[in-house]
């Protein structure tokens, strides 16, 4: 049965999460560690998912071998939606940054519950928007930004900047090699600013990368 719309004035909240533990969707959950691959380029779409915790980078890869990052995901995010408007193989590569649980709505379970529930509907229509507002927001980082303030944006959106009240927040440990792959450059330009941010008391390490708010300087500073 369909869930009904509120009257006019009614507060949304909606948390997609629970939602999901309790419609009753067949469904997978995932676990993977750094590096492991959700979907592969050219796999079959018939999926979608949401991404529970951690964080996934989807990738494209040219004829000619070149790999580029055209976006960064964190929890609450869903991915792999292009099933929905009949694309029948992946278009891009979807693979953990960190530690990653993603949960896995088989396509057929999606469309129902997008059918019959106005508030998963609004959730998903909200979270498609908002992506493409940041796709958007990437091209423009990596047409006219330098790598260090890439490099600093990354990394404000692995700490999910923005989305809680955070003055700090600490990553689990992650590779030189994987930062510069989602920024674009060699992992001696990451090493150096990363050394740089850790000398001005923007990032600390201690087994983890702790991420202070006075990064956004760096990003902010023309």
């Amino acid at each position: 049965m369909a869930s009904k719309r509120p009257s006019a004035g009614t507060p949304l909240a909606f948390d997609a999460q629970a939602f999901l533990d309790s419609a009753g969707v067949p469904r997978r959950v995932v676990r993977l560690p750094p590096g492991g691959t959700v979907f592969a380029q050219g796999a079959q779409a018939n999926s979608v998912f949401y991404l529970q915790s951690g964080a996934v980078k989807l990738t494209v890869l040219s004829s000619t071998g070149k790999e580029a990052v055209v976006a960064i995901l964190g929890p609450g995010d869903f991915f792999g939606e292009g099933c929905l408007a009949s694309q029948p193989r992946r278009m891009s590569a979807a693979t953990a940054v960190l530690p990653t649980r993603v949960l896995r709505i088989p396509k057929p379970e999606m469309v129902r519950l997008l059918h019959e529930h106005w508030e998963f509907s609004e959730r998903f229509i909200a979270h498609m928007l908002t992506r493409n507002i940041r796709i958007e927001e990437d091209l423009v980082d990596q047409l006219f930004n330098s790598s260090e303030k890439r490099l600093a944006r990354s990394l404000l959106l692995l700490a999910r900047y923005g989305k809680d009240d955070m003055s700090h927040r600490t990553l689990p440990k992650l590779s030189q090699e994987t930062l510069a792959e989602m920024v674009g450059t060699t992992r001696s330009r990451i090493n150096f600013f990363m050394n740089k941010f850790r000398r001005l008391g923007f990032i600390e390490y201690n087994g983890g990368i702790k991420i202070h708010s006075s990064l956004l300087s760096v990003v902010l500073n023309d």
